[in-house]
C-alpha cells in the first residue's frame, strides 16, 4: 500500500489538525518522497515512518509539535537539514538502519536544539573510530546515544514511563482489584480455618463416640460371656445337686 492511502486510511475521516500520532510503517514511497503529509497536520507529536523506502526528506511538511519521529530502515543518506527547518521541537530521533556513513551526514542537527535522544545504529558511521565521542562532541545537546548517555548509562524506556503514567491513573482499579483478590482469599482463608477447626471438633467427637461404643460393645461382650458362664456354672451346680439327690435315694 502506498503511503498516501495509507495516511488516508489511518485519518479515519477526521480532520488533519486533529491527529496527534501517526504511524504508517511499511507502507510505499513511490518516488522516496513523504507523500501525503501537509501542513494540516499541526497537533502531530508523533511520526512513525518505519521501512517506507526513504531516501529524501525534502518534502516533509511543517510539524511545528512534532517531538518524536520514527525514520529506521530507509534509505536516507543526507537531507537531514529539513527536520530543523520543519520539525524544530524534535526530542528523539531515530535513523537506524539508514545509509548515514559520515559525521558531516549528522551535522545538519546541530540546528535541533532540543534534540535528546538520537539513535544511528545499523548505519555505517557506527563504525567509525571514536564514534560515540565525536558524536556527542558534534550533538552536545544529545544526552541518549544508541539508547546511553556518555558514561553507558541506559536511556529510561519512554514506553515504559508512559505506562507508569498510565498505571497512575489505572492503578486504583487495578489496586482495588489485587485488595479485592486478597480479601476474598482471607474470607476465603478464615472459612477454611473455622470449617477445618470444625472438622477436627467433630472428628474428635466422633473418634470418643466410636471409642465409646467400641467400649460398650465390650462391656456387653463381657457380661454376655460372664452371664453364658454363670448359667453354665449354675447347670453345673443343678447337676451336682440332682446327683447328691440320687445317693442320698440309694
Amino acid at each position: 500500500m502506498d503511503m498516501k492511502k495509507r495516511i488516508t486510511l489511518e485519518l479515519r475521516s477526521r480532520n488533519p489538525a486533529e491527529i496527534a500520532e501517526l504511524v504508517v510503517d511499511n507502507s510505499r514511497s513511490a518516488d522516496g518522497e513523504v507523500e501525503g503529509l501537509t501542513d494540516e497536520f499541526t497537533e502531530l507529536e508523533f511520526l512513525s515512518m518505519v521501512n517506507v523506502g526513504l531516501s529524501s526528506l525534502a518534502k516533509l511538511p511543517s510539524l511545528p509539535k512534532l517531538r518524536k519521529l520514527e525514520l529506521s530502515d530507509n534509505n536516507l543518506s543526507g537531507s537531514l537539514e529539513t527536520l530543523s527547518e520543519k520539525c524544530p521541537n524534535l526530542t528523539y530521533l531515530n535513523l537506524s538502519g539508514n545509509k548515514i556513513k559520515e559525521l558531516s551526514n549528522v551535522e545538519a542537527l546541530q540546528n535541533l536544539k532540543s534534540l535528546q535522544s538520537l539513535d544511528l545504529f545499523n548505519c555505517e558511521i557506527t563504525s567509525l573510530e571514536d564514534y560515540r565521542e565525536s558524536v556527542f562532541e558534534l550533538l552536545p545537546q544529545v544526552t541518549y546515544l544508541d539508547g546511553f548517555d556518555q558514561e553507558d548509562n541506559e536511556a529510561p524506556d519512554s514506553e515504559a514511563e508512559d505506562e507508569d503514567e498510565d498505571g497512575e491513573d489505572g492503578a486504583g482499579p487495578t489496586g482495588d482489584y489485587d485488595d479485592e483478590d486478597d480479601e476474598e482469599e482471607d474470607e476465603d482463608g478464615s472459612e477454611g480455618g473455622e470449617v477445618g477447626l470444625s472438622f477436627q471438633v467433630n472428628r474428635g467427637n466422633q473418634e470418643d463416640d466410636e471409642d465409646e461404643e467400641d467400649y460398650g460393645e465390650e462391656e456387653e461382650e463381657e457380661e454376655d460371656q460372664a452371664g453364658v458362664q454363670g448359667q453354665k456354672r449354675k447347670r453345673d451346680v443343678d447337676d451336682e445337686g440332682e446327683e447328691d439327690d440320687d445317693d442320698e435315694d440309694d
